[in-house]
């Protein structure tokens, strides 16, 4: 009797360890099998999801067959810790187990974020806020021109506070190194004041050739003690970068003291009136050699330069008949 029961428990667990074994042969062949995608799907995994929130929303989303064996092939190789959080792209036909390679990698889809040069911190922080890509709140704007105006690569999910010191970083290094770039006879002393005269350099002309030449022009009239003139400055000291003005420039403010205004305070404002970019800083160390002292729009874009002020006055006046002109069509 006893052997007769020793024989069926024998029986009964050879049964069960060919269950087991075929239950593993095809757990394993459904987690490399391709997958049920017939076209590329991207998916968004949530920061902190767990290993079980992840394979629902896989199988839900019919990115995988089976959550319950993905997870089992994620803790057999024992990466049910390493998932990451992101938006992924998944190939058509894509295997669980490259699923799991795909998410566990954390290369994530990357958006573009542009910003461009000459925007105030203030407006750079008004677009951030309005991108959804980005998460979490802007404690407080950030200082005139620290911000490196540029295309940035980010994860959907990046905090703004993220990108923002990823923006301070780059403009840091840029002007550091233009700083070192800097002629032996710059009228600038420190790099503060560089990124100031920048700031200036990218406001006066969106010609980006024009540039160094619109630096040799301002660094002349700092070497003369000459007022740099400019009305980016006056608008600034007006509107403190909160967006633009909207109405012309009046004699009056003109004439209105602001610590920014260049036709009323000597040398230079206090701080940057926008956030240059890397060419304009370089324009404000390395400026073109020129003997010009004045400039002003064309009608074409860009601007007229003249070595003396009569040369100027009749720039001015042609460039105030093409304003004549445009207003009367």
């Amino acid at each position: 009797m006893a052997r007769h029961l020793a024989a069926n428990a024998l029986t009964v667990l050879f049964v069960l360890c060919l269950v087991l074994a075929g239950l593993a042969t095809w757990s394993v062949r459904s987690f490399t099998a391709p997958g049920p995608l017939t076209e590329a799907r991207e998916v968004a995994l949530p920061r902190g999801a767990s290993l079980t929130t992840v394979s629902e929303r896989l199988e839900e989303e019919g990115v995988i067959t089976n959550a319950t064996i993905f997870r089992l092939g994620a803790r057999y190789r024992g990466e049910d810790q390493a998932l990451k959080f992101g938006e992924y792209e998944i190939p058509a036909a894509a295997s669980m187990e490259q699923v799991l390679e795909i998410i566990v990698s954390g290369r994530s889809i990357q958006h573009r974020v542009t910003v461009a040069e000459g925007l105030t911190s203030w407006e750079v922080v008004e677009l951030l806020r309005a991108n959804d890509l980005l998460t979490g709140e802007i404690a407080e704007t950030p200082p005139e021109g620290s911000l490196a105006p540029d295309t940035y690569f980010v994860a959907r999910g990046m905090s703004r506070a993220e990108l923002i010191g990823r923006m301070q970083a780059a403009q840091a290094r840029i002007l550091e190194t233009a700083w070192e770039m800097r002629l032996p006879d710059t009228p600038l002393r420190t790099p503060e004041e560089a990124l100031t005269l920048a700031s200036i350099i990218e406001k006066e002309t969106g010609v980006a050739e024009e540039r160094p030449l619109v630096g040799g022009v301002f660094v002349n009239r700092l070497r003369r003690g000459m007022r740099l003139q400019s009305d980016p400055t006056i608008i600034y000291g007006i509107t403190g970068g909160q967006g633009p003005l909207d109405r012309s420039l009046t004699r009056s403010d003109i004439e209105r003291p602001t610590a920014y205004n260049t036709y009323v305070i000597d040398r230079l404002p206090p701080g940057p009136i926008a956030n240059p970019g890397r060419d304009a800083i370089l324009a404000a160390v390395r400026p073109e050699e020129t003997e010009a002292l004045y400039f002003v729009a064309d009608g074409t874009g860009g601007h007229a330069f003249a070595t003396t002020l009569q040369e100027h006055n009749r720039n001015v006046a042609a460039w105030r008949r093409i304003e004549r002109e445009r207003q009367g069509n």
